[in-house]
């Protein structure tokens, strides 16, 4: 098992920067609270993230996106600024300098949009922050994922894994499927 595996880790409020690597909001209110939020495609993926968030303390309220995409969001909590100000430093969603992903976050980014494409695992982006998808590459690549970005004509915009040895290291940091249902979607 890795050190950095999202098994080897105490859950922390701070691996819902995995939720910012995908789709995930973050808004504030008057800049002493946050609430983050993450529409996704299957009602499996929202019960996952509802017992995610159980396992770091966070209520999760679950809902109906305005897109009528299952969705699940937090209240807003004091505990959220932090990652409110890394990722929206101005007006719009932005990776943090320096990003450093570990097992944990990219376990809820694996349960917020990974899956199986052609030729490879798929963790999903922000169609809505393009901005973001650059730096995310260069984030897994650091941590030794190197990964192609696909754009929406080619299933994405994504972050494509290929390769044996590639999908084995992200199996050791993500870990096991965390329900029945998401087995099928889940790297092994």
């Amino acid at each position: 098992m890795s050190f950095f595996s999202a098994e080897a880790m105490q859950p922390g409020v701070a691996d819902l920067a995995g939720l910012l690597c995908g789709p995930g909001q973050v808004v504030r209110f008057a800049r002493a609270a946050a609430r983050l939020s993450v529409a996704v495609d299957e009602p499996w993926r929202r019960a996952a993230l509802a017992a995610a968030f159980a396992e770091r303390g966070v209520d999760a309220e679950l809902g109906v996106s305005e897109e009528e995409h299952p969705q699940v969001r937090t209240a807003f909590r004091t505990d959220l600024i932090g990652l409110a100000d890394a990722w929206t430093p101005g007006a719009v969603k932005a990776v943090p300098v320096g990003l450093a992903l570990d097992g944990a976050v990219l376990r809820l980014w694996a349960l917020a949009t990974g899956r199986w494409v052609e030729n490879g695992y798929l963790l999903g982006l922000d169609p809505g922050a393009p901005e973001t998808h650059e730096p995310l590459v260069q984030a897994v690549t650091r941590i030794g994922l190197p990964a192609s970005l696909l754009g929406v004509r080619a299933g994405g915009p994504g972050l494509r894994l290929t390769g044996r040895r590639r999908i084995g290291r992200l199996v050791e940091l993500v870990g096991r499927a965390p329900t029945p249902a998401s087995e099928p979607h889940w790297p092994v």
